[in-house]
């Protein structure tokens, strides 16, 4: 498994936790986020998780930014990704069951560090149902 990881200087300290989890995991990280505070624009570093999860470079991706929305939103412009904006653990685990979100997306001004691992863990050990939701999933894409 490879995860690609990006974030702005709101994420750096989550970014940089998380990094440690996989690496202690033994999982490939292929990281694009700042490792500095300060202030940077959250489109330059989501671009290349997006593209990497869109080309299957990356298995996986996840982005952090203050609220989670522009990561988010700026993600969710590449055909084939499907970035979540989560804040809790069940949320994490319905956008991998029911959405196949490929991408994570975290609040970091809005959940503790803690939360932002546990919910790490939950993105990477929770798989896609399918079923009823394969349709739904199909009917994403505006192509």
């Amino acid at each position: 498994m490879k995860i690609s990881i990006g974030n702005d200087h709101a994420g750096t300290e989550y970014k940089l936790a998380i990094v440690g989890l996989l690496k202690s995991l033994n999982i490939d990280v292929i990281n694009h986020g700042t490792d500095g505070s300060d202030s940077v624009d959250y489109p330059d570093f989501v671009h290349p998780v997006a593209e990497d999860v869109e080309s299957e470079k990356a298995t996986l991706g996840i982005i952090i930014c203050g609220s989670g929305n522009g990561a988010s939103m700026t993600a969710n412009k590449h055909q084939g990704v499907r970035a979540a904006l989560c804040w809790n653990r069940e949320i994490v685990e319905l956008a991998r069951e029911h959405n196949d979100a490929n991408i994570l997306s975290l609040p970091a001004r809005f959940i503790s560090l803690n939360q932002a691992l546990e919910m790490v863990k939950t993105f990477l050990n929770t798989k896609f149902e399918g079923g009823r939701h394969e349709r739904r999933i199909e009917k994403i894409s505006c192509n």
